[in-house]
């Protein structure tokens, strides 16, 4: 099946992330039922320097069913080079980032920097289907730069009249960052003016995000960011699949994510040095995971989520904010060890703050698109 047919359908996509779309986090995701998996965002001038740290950002996992490479780059030349690349490479399809909020990047004149010269992002899709040959090219935007200058029905037609193939849009402005609740009637009217397959992104944390969601902007496939580094069995979730979300049950997910680091990044000294990191910033994001109350409600991902009432000391562990406990917890994780809240050192840290509302304001996530 082609990946156009994918997107035309109820595909669960896992959203290209900075740092978070690391391929062995890729593969976790998958293995709970991602349809689609994307790399993390390459710089294509990065790529043509030959680094190897932007090359390793494109490797595809031999198990990747449905693969695609987010590229960034603000010239014709160099977007067609990037697309020739990654047919080459054997991805399933190339995507334009042009969502990327980040000042680092839309100083340079990438990501969402360009959606206020839709002109120019038809030249750029049109060199990038020129270099990709039979390679599909989807586009990632948002509504705009700021609240504005909301052109993102301008930027759709733009990016379908240069031969985009589909569209993802992501439901905030460049300036809302990852603020306020995605708008996702901006996005049903986004896909109302264009012909070409158009996925739904953002505040997707629980099944019934994406079914509202669904049902507000009339699309069929939802990408996920945010709620799949919060939580990689969303995708589980979404087609019905049982969880156990207990800290147990938790822990053996992540346990099986050590597992997938070690066995991407090597299971040496120098292994454990290069994906160390890796797994103390995503210990970072699952603390961030509230349960379902037993009525089963949930907090929004948007909301400041309160979380007083921990089931057991290993989930009121694994819900600490505090950098030093994740990073307590990796080596506990990477030396195979049994995790028990007891055994935290009591000079580690500071007792957590009294009201957990103090750090779970929700942080910035550095998502590509």
């Amino acid at each position: 099946m082609s990946v156009l047919s994918v997107l035309s359908g109820p595909a669960l996509v896992m959203a290209p992330m900075t740092k978070g779309g690391n391929l062995p986090y890729r593969r976790l995701c998958q293995a709970f039922g991602a349809t689609v998996t994307m790399s993390e965002m390459a710089v294509v001038r990065s790529l043509q320097q030959r680094r190897r740290a932007e090359f390793a950002l494109i490797q595809r996992a031999p198990d990747e069913r449905c693969f695609g490479v987010q590229l960034a780059g603000r010239s014709p030349d160099e977007l067609r080079w990037g697309a020739a690349l990654v047919a080459e490479r054997g991805a399933d399809f190339v995507d334009l980032n042009l969502g990327c909020p980040i000042d680092e990047f839309t100083r340079r004149g990438l990501g969402s920097a360009l959606l206020r010269q839709p002109r120019r992002i038809e030249r750029l899709v049109a060199a990038m289907k020129e270099g990709a040959g039979t390679l599909p090219v989807t586009v990632k935007i948002r509504l705009g730069w700021n609240e504005d200058e909301r052109n993102a029905v301008d930027v759709a037609r733009a990016a379908e009249a240069g031969g985009a193939d589909a569209l993802t849009v992501h439901g905030r402005t460049r300036s809302a960052r990852y603020r306020y609740q995605a708008d996702w009637v901006a996005i049903g009217e986004v896909a109302q003016a264009v012909r070409i397959p158009v996925v739904g992104n953002g505040d997707i944390l629980f099944p019934e995000d994406i079914e509202r969601s669904r049902a507000i902007a009339g699309v069929q496939a939802v990408m996920i960011a945010r709620g799949a580094l919060i939580k990689p069995w969303i995708f589980a979730e979404a087609l019905g699949r049982p969880v156990d979300d207990s800290a147990e049950g938790r822990l053996a997910i992540y346990r099986e994510y050590v597992r997938l680091g070690r066995e991407h990044f090597g299971d040496d000294e120098r292994g454990y040095t290069r994906f160390r990191p890796f797994l103390v910033w995503h210990l970072g994001l699952w603390c961030r995971h509230v349960p379902r109350a037993e009525d089963g409600s949930y907090v929004p991902m948007q909301e400041r989520a309160v979380f007083d009432n921990p089931r057991s000391p290993l989930e009121a562990l694994l819900a600490r904010p505090e950098p030093e406990v994740h990073g307590w917890i990796a080596d506990r994780l990477l030396a195979g060890d049994e995790l028990r809240a007891e055994d935290l050192p009591a000079d580690i840290v500071p007792e957590a703050p009294a009201d957990p509302r103090d750090r779970r304001a929700p942080a910035e996530t550095p998502a590509a698109g």
